[in-house]
């Protein structure tokens, strides 16, 4: 079988528009998730506790900022 024809030479192609989209989807899956488990503990804490829209609301808030503290950016580490 002969060689096929192609512009890809392993090693030598720009990948920073890959890496560029791989940060921006991690991102989003990262923050859109502690949205979403934020929205759904304020939901389930108000109608299906006797605890109300403020117990909801308290507990919501304390998952976002936790979250948040958890799931920032680390700064980078020098190897």
């Amino acid at each position: 079988m002969g060689e096929q024809a192609s512009d890809y030479h392993r090693g030598e192609m720009e990948i920073q528009e890959q890496l560029a989209t791989f940060d921006l989807f991690m991102g989003l899956t990262k923050w859109g998730s502690l949205a979403i488990v934020a929205v759904l503990l304020l939901f389930i804490v108000w109608f299906c506790t006797p605890g109300g829209f403020m117990a909801g609301l308290i507990s919501a808030v304390a998952t976002a900022v936790i979250g948040f503290v958890l799931l920032r950016a680390k700064p980078e580490q020098a190897h």
